[in-house]
């Protein structure tokens, strides 16, 4: 459904939002509150629902579900991201005033390397459609894998290419820069600031190995797969501030995300011979966040 105009018009958008949020409403670092972070989480979903309602009024009924089920897939599955977010910041001892300067950064990263494989996902299932049952297998795989080792033995110290990166680049020993850069003794060195950026970025890679075939799972429609990709990521940041200190509460979350990508897997497998409307598709992955959702509350308060 994407036109090339259509296409510089969103990202227009996108780039011109997130030059509003840093460059005029961010400029100066701060810790962002929770109040502050329920506001913005809000916008932004907001924005993505208006924009899923164009959709609805230009394009019909069928690509607008395509659309929300694709960001509410996109939406899950990026709670893991903020799991890792904070043992990042942790282990690299960002302060809360400077976390929102690296997620920005960041997020303008991911926009590119998704945008990047997006395309390559959507030029091998134009050309070679037998490809969808691979990533449809690769998906199934990965959440059995989840359900039965879990995700969050992550340790971003021990990432080999932070090992290599330090080995290489000239590193500031010091851990109060606010900046990514610094000039130190006459030479340019990189600042843990910028190491943490570049684990948050290879992290939203392995990340996006998942959830990028999983839209695929929902749609064959590249705009809709990277609209929906793009608008999830814009409100990680906020949706980070709001919930990093409550996630370790959620224990079913990952059991759930689990569920959600051997669902999709499966349904790509069985397209064949079963179709499932994207109508169904989304009851499914709602109710799927729902039981999670629902079970970790009542295990939290039996545990209290």
């Amino acid at each position: 459904m994407g036109t090339p105009a259509l296409w510089a018009i969103f990202n227009a958008c996108v780039l011109g939002a997130l030059a509003i949020d840093l460059g005029i409403l961010h400029r100066r670092p701060h810790r962002v509150s929770l109040s502050e972070a329920a506001v913005w989480s809000a916008v932004w979903v907001f924005l993505s629902l208006a924009f899923n309602l164009w959709i609805f009024e230009t394009h019909g009924r069928t690509a607008a579900l395509e659309f929300l089920t694709g960001y509410v897939v996109e939406k899950s599955l990026s709670l893991d991201n903020i799991f890792v977010f904070v043992l990042v910041f942790r282990a690299f001892g960002i302060e809360p005033r400077l976390q929102h300067q690296v997620l920005h950064w960041g997020l303008l990263g991911a926009l590119t390397f998704r945008g990047a494989m997006i395309g390559i996902g959507t030029a091998l299932v134009r050309r070679f459609a037998w490809v969808l049952y691979p990533f449809g297998a690769f998906l199934l795989f990965s959440g059995v894998r989840m359900l039965w080792r879990g995700q969050h033995d992550f340790h971003p110290e021990h990432n080999p290419i932070l090992h290599w990166s330090r080995r290489v680049l000239p590193v500031s020993p010091k851990q109060t820069h606010e900046t990514f850069f610094v000039i130190e003794n006459g030479s340019r060195m990189f600042t843990s600031l910028f190491l943490a950026l570049l684990v948050l970025e290879i992290s939203d890679l392995l990340f996006a190995v998942d959830s990028i075939p999983a839209v695929f799972g929902i749609t064959r429609d590249p705009f809709i797969v990277y609209t929906s990709n793009v608008c999830a990521i814009l409100g990680l940041r906020a949706f980070y501030f709001l919930l990093a200190g409550a996630l370790p509460y959620f224990r079913y979350l990952d059991t759930g995300l689990a569920a959600i990508l051997v669902f999709i897997g499966g349904k790509m497998l069985a397209e064949p011979w079963f179709h499932l409307s994207t109508v169904a598709a989304l009851g499914v992955i709602s109710l799927i966040i729902g039981i999670a959702i629902g079970a970790s509350i009542v295990a939290a308060k039996r545990t209290n």
